[in-house]
């Protein structure tokens, strides 16, 4: 079967790096090289070297990266066991994630925060403006009332609320004690914020009283009674944020005696302990510093814990080594608290870069983003595959409108990034930028496969497998699609699901979050780490070790007639303006199980823009369009009409729950409170009824 990598991938980079000998990633080939008495001659040889001496690369990063605290001594890790053995990373080491953070408070008056927020009626907020010495100061004071309310090491901190410069600080102050941070993110009703922290029992939770979406406010404070109530061990104080106007998000009378106010908080502290400096507990690399959740949409959101070292070393491999992200750019990433990106944005803190927070929608007017890029100079510049895919369609002509000259990198993740979209930001955006399409994940915390300043651009590529990172295919080699795994284990892997031993919970549910965890990532007798991404690893070009094409989850891969291929190779067919003109909107693809479970059928669902119809003429454009572009198999048994596309908070589409709702399973086998649309599953579950008796398999 010909792949849809292999048929759209062309043979000429879409962009080269001008200067590849300046290249982080470049001079630290040449550092190894020196150190180690090596001749690695390109990055591809650099990644296989990284992955055959996995604690010599992770020492030389620490030290490349100049990591405030000590890393102890050899040996580093035990390189002989697998991932499903999890082993310690520097066991000796000692250090503090948040001092790492703030470590350019040696450039005081430097720019360490830009905060925006979308407008709405009664509130048109300013940008805000702070400095390293201004963050330094807020953190100082924030921990200092943290210490006052009994927050000691390993104790869980909650945030639930907007995109503001408070996270930022909360953040910060509970990982500077030795604390472990939480988040949820603000558009999850109560039920959701529940279903987080009833598994990890925050201390302290932090909420905004409100926030911005759609230039429309959306108070938070009257939720605060149930959540409570429904918590069986609420947090000893909930402490409100005044994000936006009393005027806008008014404090419910009952919240009076059950909340406190940020600022009455900030000036609570322990006696004697104002010494003008932050102090800086110390942590090993393998203590944890945040609990992240999967989406949960099927069952009870993962609690997925990390360890301090590894987001800290992993972060500057990242941003600054294979980024070249440092003091003078300004770093923007539209996200939420309640994203990991939230926590990818904030550790570039450690390169010197200017960050940018946005809250409001990304769409409520299309030149927003664009425009806040030239006021702000910004120079990266990340976003998701799905909204680039909206302003292909709605504002294509970026380049007449912004001038965009500080512009170096895009990054964009949440879903594959088709070709047709690297065609639109080299056309239509900005032809001299790195289009850097990154993969990871909130099991990660970080990034697999992604942008790489020494690198060229390949047209529906990711450019490289990260540094570290032995990641492969199953059973596949280059050019062949399969499950994406990593052989080796490595410093970003989770210590393990929330609750973790030793932290006072029951010794049942630890035994449970520990059995869950192995049944998520480990499948074989080799201890591989599975990764869930069904993917395709192009044969190397430009001594990349080969680019990386994602086709979807490995648990959506459609398999009619046993030719097994990925969502994307449909969607990425459907996602252009021609379709686009003629009404479609969104389109979700599934398989409908079929012969008694032998086999299957592809099933696609199509929302229409309002007036458009999918007409017979429309239903056969189609077929023909993802024939020609994939093949006979690929081509649909049913194109259906659906009112909506069920997607996550994130904008994520949900293949494999409707899947299962499709061939059977209950509604209620869908966590509602995950989704941003779960009005619409009703609609799926008829047409499942139906096509399973039509094929006999009601």
């Amino acid at each position: 079967m010909e792949s849809s990598a292999s048929s759209s991938a062309d043979t000429q980079p879409l962009w080269s790096p001008s200067h590849p000998e300046r290249a982080q990633s470049t001079l630290f080939r040449n550092h190894i090289n020196s150190k180690y008495s090596l001749s690695l001659s390109s990055y591809e040889e650099l990644w296989r070297w990284s992955c055959d001496h996995r604690a010599d690369f992770w020492s030389e990063v620490w030290d490349w990266e100049q990591v405030i605290g000590s890393k102890g001594s050899e040996p580093y890790t035990d390189e002989s066991v697998p991932p499903s053995s999890n082993p310690l990373w520097f066991p000796g080491a000692s250090f503090n994630w948040a001092e790492n953070q703030l470590r350019n408070i040696a450039h005081p008056d430097d720019v360490a925060i830009i905060t925006l927020s979308e407008p709405c009626p009664g509130h048109t907020p300013e940008a805000r403006k702070v400095t390293q010495k201004e963050l330094y100061e807020l953190v100082r004071e924030a921990q200092k009332a943290m210490r006052a309310h009994g927050v000691t090491k390993g104790d869980r901190v909650a945030f639930w609320g907007g995109t503001c410069l408070e996270a930022v600080v909360v953040l910060l102050a509970v990982t500077s004690l030795g604390g472990v941070f939480s988040s949820a993110a603000a558009d999850f009703g109560v039920d959701g914020v529940v279903e987080r922290l009833e598994q990890i029992r925050p201390k302290l939770l932090f909420v905004t009283n409100g926030v911005v979406y759609g230039a429309a406010p959306r108070p938070l404070l009257p939720l605060i009674p149930k959540l409570h109530s429904s918590l069986s061990q609420p947090p000893k104080e909930t402490i409100v944020i005044d994000h936006l106007p009393h005027g806008i998000c008014k404090k419910p009378a009952e919240l009076d005696s059950s909340t406190l106010p940020w600022t009455d908080f900030i000036q609570d502290s322990e006696e004697g302990s104002d010494s003008g400096k932050i102090e800086f507990v110390q942590t090993g690399f393998n203590d944890p510093i945040w609990v992240l959740f999967s989406s949960g949409t099927t069952g009870k959101p993962k609690a997925i814990v990390h360890r301090a070292g590894g987001m800290l070393i992993d972060s500057l491999r990242e941003h600054h080594l294979q980024g070249d992200i440092t003091r003078g750019d300004v770093y923007f990433y539209y996200t939420t608290p309640g994203w990991m990106m939230f926590q990818y944005l904030i550790s570039g803190l450690a390169t010197g870069a200017t960050l940018v927070l946005y809250e409001g929608s990304p769409l409520k007017r299309a030149a927003a983003l664009w425009e806040m890029v030239d006021e702000l100079g910004i120079t990266i510049f990340g976003t998701s595959a799905k909204w680039l895919e909206v302003i292909s369609k709605t504002y294509p002509n970026v380049k007449e409108n912004h001038s965009l000259s500080t512009l170096r990198q895009i990054l964009s993740t949440g879903s594959p990034l088709p070709p047709a979209l690297f065609d639109f930001v080299y056309s239509n955006v900005k032809s001299a930028v790195l289009l850097g399409s990154i993969t990871g994940g909130s099991d990660i915390c970080s990034v697999f496969a992604g942008r790489n300043t020494a690198l060229p651009v390949y047209r529906g590529e990711i450019q490289s497998r990260m540094l570290g990172f032995d990641l492969d295919v199953e059973g596949a080699g280059p050019g062949t699609p399969g499950e994406l795994i990593c052989h080796k284990a490595f410093p970003i892997e989770p210590l393990g699901f929330w609750p973790l031993p030793g932290y006072g919970f029951d010794e049942q549910a630890v035994a449970d979050a520990q059995k869950r965890f192995r049944e998520s990532y480990f499948k074989n007798e080799q201890g591989t780490w599975y990764h869930g991404d069904y993917v395709q690893i192009t044969p190397s070009r430009s001594g990349n070790g080969g680019g990386v094409v994602m086709l979807g989850r490995s648990d959506g891969v459609l398999n009619p007639g046993g030719i097994r291929f990925g969502p994307t190779d449909i969607y990425s067919v459907l996602e252009s303006n021609d379709f686009a003109s003629q009404g479609v909107e969104d389109c979700l693809v599934v398989g409908l199980m079929v012969e008694g479970g032998a086999d299957e059928k592809v099933i696609l669902f199509v929302k229409m823009a309002q007036g458009k119809a999918l007409d017979d003429d429309l239903t056969k454009k189609i077929k023909t369009a993802i024939r020609l572009a994939r093949s006979a198999r690929h081509v649909p048994a049913k194109i259906l009409a659906v009112s909506d596309v069920p997607v996550t908070l994130t904008g994520k589409r949900v293949e494999v729950p409707i899947r299962k709702v499709i061939n059977g399973s209950p509604i209620s086998s869908i966590n509602p409170a995950t989704l941003r649309n779960p009005e619409c599953l009703e609609e799926y579950a008829n047409f499942g009824a139906t096509m399973r008796e039509e094929e006999g398999m009601a």
